[in-house]
């Protein structure tokens, strides 16, 4: 219960045990049971993005659907990209942004296609105006008991996906980015401290904590800022969709101190903050939000 604007973090979203539920890849927010918070009623905007432009991989649900809304709502324009099947997902998040009387792109495409990537990046820059915020956000995960079960489409999947298109979109995107412009990464509690069912996933999130210290060291003297977020146990339609075994899915966050799983709309204040230009000193940060566990 609230009193004087207190808000108690253990009971004020759902926790275990969850419904046994399972989509096929890539999955949908407005599928699960229940559905993800990803700010579409509780998010309110200050302006701390006004004027901005924005390009967010993943946009549809989970965290990058949260950063969109909060983004929207914090002035920016915003473009969108996510895979075909995700469109009912995608078109919602699109119509809150335009609510907001902010620019809404809906780019759909696989990130795993090297040409596609150089087109979303030109086609955000040109129907925003420009282009001073990459957020890549988008990721494959699919559980796998044991590294013999993960095939090399599966490795080469999952690696293009999560590593090879940051690596692609932010290429395409440098020659727009201006002093002051940002580069937010998605990485996750898994380059920390992996599970042994996501050998391959686990990786690319290492990868992602390294290319973000690694560029934010190699873009500062241009005044373009890279940082990351590190998400623990977030209820996304990655779980639902083969990311996590059913047993997993029951217990999801669980095991965490605050006994549940994070809602994507929890994390949408972190990539504000770190587009935002009174942030201007962090670059090369990854902020965690982890329940009480994991690192950073």
């Amino acid at each position: 219960m609230a009193e004087h604007g207190l808000i108690d973090p253990v009971s004020r979203y759902p926790k275990p045990p969850f419904k046994k539920q399972s989509q096929p890849w890539p999955g949908l927010a407005g599928q699960m049971e229940p559905r993800p918070d990803h700010g579409e009623t509780s998010y309110k905007g200050s302006g701390r993005l006004a004027g901005r432009k924005a390009l967010i991989t993943g946009g549809d649900s989970g965290m990058g659907r949260a950063a969109a809304i909060a983004y929207a709502r914090e002035g920016a324009d915003v473009a969108i990209n996510y895979l075909p099947a995700e469109e009912p997902d995608a078109q919602e998040v699109i119509a809150l942004i335009k609510k907001e009387g902010r620019i809404g792109l809906a780019i759909p495409g696989d990130l795993k296609d090297e040409a596609f990537c150089g087109r979303l990046v030109e086609q955000a820059a040109q129907g925003l105006g420009g282009l001073d915020t990459v957020v890549n956000n988008a990721a494959r995960q699919q559980t796998r008991a044991s590294i013999l079960d993960v095939s090399s489409e599966d490795f080469d999947a999952t690696m293009k996906t999560n590593i090879y298109a940051p690596f692609w979109i932010i290429k395409a995107a440098l020659r727009h980015l201006k002093p002051g412009s940002c580069i937010i990464g998605t990485t996750s509690e898994q380059a920390y401290d992996p599970s042994p069912d996501l050998y391959d996933y686990a990786q690319t999130k290492a990868a992602t904590m390294n290319y973000v210290k690694s560029l934010a060291k190699q873009l500062a003297s241009k005044g373009i800022r890279v940082n990351g977020v590190a998400p623990g146990p977030i209820w996304t339609p990655l779980q639902v969709s083969g990311g996590a075994t059913m047993e997993k899915l029951e217990k999801f966050g669980g095991m965490t101190p605050l006994g549940r799983p994070g809602q994507p709309v929890e994390l949408a204040s972190i990539y504000v903050q770190l587009a935002a230009a009174d942030a201007s000193y962090a670059t090369g940060q990854v902020y965690g939000a982890a329940g009480g566990s994991g690192q950073p």
